[in-house]
């Protein structure tokens, strides 16, 4: 990877550093969690979710989210309440004038927490949902912040992302946990697998000749930001290239379909047509069937974690926007073409060319994904008497 990982700790050796803040110890029982923005970011905290209750015993977790973070949070082991949230500071559709915040604050005191937790990107202020949870009375209030907070954080880690360290999602909430004291050994992300999930799935898979114990390959091609979308010719290119290797199944949301369905007619063989459920999957069979799955290939998304928290391994054709979202802890290989404009954070090419991911060529997606394949097949070495 073209960029550096700067190991949790290190800020300590810098002279600004602050002194250590105070461990949140038994008495701390229900945490609400602060996560308000999409489905891969609220995965990427689960993590963080767990150390935060596991530290400490009969520990309760509510989390507050967006809608599509809610989607997931059913999934989660560590989430025991679910609060939704449209943030205007984070869905610009909100209008003014809405009574959201007044019955959210009614919410909030009724729960009687003891503490909260801001799960924030670098580049999002975690000062609103500060100003929340300071009216709402939770005594101890904890987030990555640039600005003094001032009254509003209890517990404030400085900001430092991105000029002076870069870390993976992941490890920087986890960093958060940890700085209230909030440690685990198992830092991987877990999602619950319905088996309601899994029969329905089975059913829907039948229904387009796809029986039990056929190797599917998942290829899914869209993404929320236009800039992290590989070009659907490419991918059609792809699919003929691996449909030699496994049954090629085609996912996404029913406003996804037209993509899905735009790669489908690009195919030029009929032998690898790949079977498109585009917008036909709940995100629990969804959930299932990346678990089935051999392999995911797919653009920075949200399925790209989905997958990682199931171990699935993923060729994540990967955009230069910026470099903290790669798949964590399982198999993958991260695909792009590097470019001079990397890390733009933008959710639309700036220069208007896409050349991080149309400089990536098909015969790569589909070499990568055989060297996973390869590797998830071979017979692993006996471990040392």
């Amino acid at each position: 990877m073209p960029f550096a990982i700067v190991p949790d700790g290190a800020h300590a050796r810098s002279p600004k550093a602050r002194p250590a803040l105070m461990p949140w110890g038994d008495e701390v029982k229900r945490i609400l969690c602060v996560r308000l923005d999409n489905l891969g970011d609220v995965l990427m905290t689960a993590p963080a979710l767990h150390a935060l209750r596991a530290s400490a015993p009969q520990r309760h977790i509510t989390l507050l989210t967006s809608p599509a973070g809610a989607a997931i949070a059913k999934f989660l082991p560590d989430v025991d309440d679910v609060i939704v949230y449209d943030a205007p500071w984070i869905d610009e559709r909100r209008s003014a004038g809405e009574r959201d915040e007044a019955q959210l604050l009614e919410r909030l005191r009724a729960g009687r927490f003891d503490a909260a937790a801001i799960f924030t990107v670098y580049s999002q202020n975690p000062l609103p949902a500060a100003m929340l949870c300071f009216l709402a009375g939770i005594e101890r209030r904890l987030a990555h912040c640039r600005e003094n907070p001032y009254a509003l954080l209890t517990h404030w880690v400085p900001e430092r992302e991105p000029h002076i360290e870069l870390r993976h999602e992941v490890e920087r909430q986890l960093a958060l946990a940890r700085s209230v004291g909030a440690h685990v050994e198992d830092t991987r992300m877990h999602l619950q697998v319905e088996a309601t999930a899994r029969d329905s799935l089975k059913e829907k898979l039948l229904r387009h000749g796809i029986e039990d114990g056929q190797r599917l390959l998942v290829l899914h091609p869209g993404a929320t930001a236009a800039s992290r979308r590989y070009p659907p010719a490419l991918y059609a290119e792809a699919v003929e290239r691996l449909a030699p290797h496994a049954t090629i199944v085609l996912t996404g949301s029913a406003s996804e379909a037209p993509l899905t369905g735009d790669i489908a007619r690009r195919v030029r063989h009929a032998e690898t047509l790949p079977v498109d459920l585009a917008g036909a999957l709940t995100l629990g069979e969804m959930i299932a069937l990346l678990d089935r799955a051999v392999l995911l290939v797919a653009n920075n998304s949200g399925p790209v974690h989905i997958a990682a928290a199931l171990q699935t391994p993923v060729v994540d054709l990967y955009a230069l926007t910026n470099p903290q979202h790669t798949p964590w802890m399982t198999a993958h290989r991260l695909l792009y073409r590097d470019v001079p404009c990397r890390w733009c954070y933008r959710g639309e090419c700036p220069e208007g060319h896409h050349a991080c991911l149309r400089g990536v060529t098909p015969e790569a997606v589909a070499q990568a994904a055989c060297e996973l394949l390869e590797d998830a097949a071979a017979p692993r070495a006996a471990a040392p008497v």
